[in-house]
């Protein structure tokens, strides 16, 4: 059932609307699980407006296999979204950063109130166990499957974050964690919530979106939210940011990899070079600090001197 979740007029007669799809059994018990999907918080992220897709298209493929709620929200920022943009348009706002928003504020922190309000929620059924808020990187980076949560929620999240079909599970200290993110905000009111990123803004990558759609129904299942068949899944690798080497250049240019996210280095290898392109010299030689896998690869080759170009991590 498509919901309106929350609704702004703007200028010239125009609406912002943010829905809504929320799939439920066909027979309701009033014992049922109950999950959030958010997507496009961001409005040049679009893995997760393929992976919202997905989901739904497979529930209503097998409908009688659903035994849970699943609370589907693709796109929280659509203008954002029409505007191929990452911030708010106009106000050139973080949408990331407004959470838990207000009612009486503006545009953007009104709807990130009704955003919040609606997954909290329990006036309409069970109250919201779990959120997946679905990130697609950025312009400049191409990442791995992975699940990004803090520290100090690592024993509640843990039990749905490995069953998520991810490459890696991230841990951050929470130190570094800012309020006013959706998952912070959650997570502080009481639904087990984490992030995952994958692939580049501005671009779909079927496989690594499937990747994580049968991660979500392996997840699903076994929370008994799912009756259907799943594809086996992987066990990610847990990793703290002190086994992560972070690639920054020294030098501005054109980035030119020798890698791929997934590709295995080892310690002293080339992983590409900075380029002068108009003397046709190579400025700096990028070498692998250690041996591990590419978590990240610098996407947008455009670089200046301190860019981040990859992340090797212990894999």
């Amino acid at each position: 059932m498509i919901e309106t979740v929350a609704r702004v007029n703007l200028m010239v007669n125009e609406v912002l609307k943010i829905k809504k799809n929320r799939l439920t059994p066909d027979n309701i018990t009033g014992n049922e699980r109950r999950i959030a999907l958010v997507s496009g918080v961001y409005g040049d992220e679009l893995q997760g407006q393929y992976i919202c897709y997905e989901v739904i298209r497979r529930i209503k493929e097998d409908y009688a296999s659903l035994t849970g709620i699943v609370d589907i929200y693709p796109s929280i920022n659509p203008i954002a979204l029409e505007a191929k943009t990452r911030e708010i348009p106009g106000a050139e706002l973080d949408m990331n950063e407004l959470f838990p928003g207000a009612k009486s504020g503006a545009m953007g922190e009104y709807a990130a109130s009704c955003i919040i309000d609606d997954i909290v929620s329990s006036n309409d059924g069970p109250k919201t166990e779990f959120c997946l808020d679905i990130h697609g990187s950025n312009l400049y980076l191409k990442e791995i499957p992975q699940i990004r949560l803090n520290d100090d929620v690592v024993d509640e999240i843990m039990p749905y974050a490995t069953k998520l079909n991810t490459d890696m599970i991230w841990i951050h200290p929470s130190s570094q964690v800012r309020a006013g993110s959706l998952v912070y905000e959650l997570n502080q009111r009481g639904v087990i919530s984490c992030v995952t990123e994958s692939f580049s803004a501005y671009r779909i990558n079927q496989k690594l979106g499937n990747q994580l759609v049968d991660g979500i129904f392996a997840m699903m299942k076994d929370m008994g939210m799912w009756q259907g068949e799943i594809n086996d899944i992987k066990k990610p690798t847990v990793t703290h940011d002190h086994q992560i080497a972070y690639l920054n250049s020294e030098s501005s240019g054109i980035f030119i990899p020798n890698v791929d996210v997934h590709d295995r280095v080892d310690a002293g290898m080339l992983i590409g070079s900075v380029v002068n392109v108009l003397t046709g010299t190579v400025e700096e030689r990028i070498i692998a600090p250690k041996s591990g896998k590419i978590s990240a690869i610098r996407e947008y080759p455009a670089i200046e001197m301190g860019s981040l170009l990859a992340r090797i991590v212990d894999m």
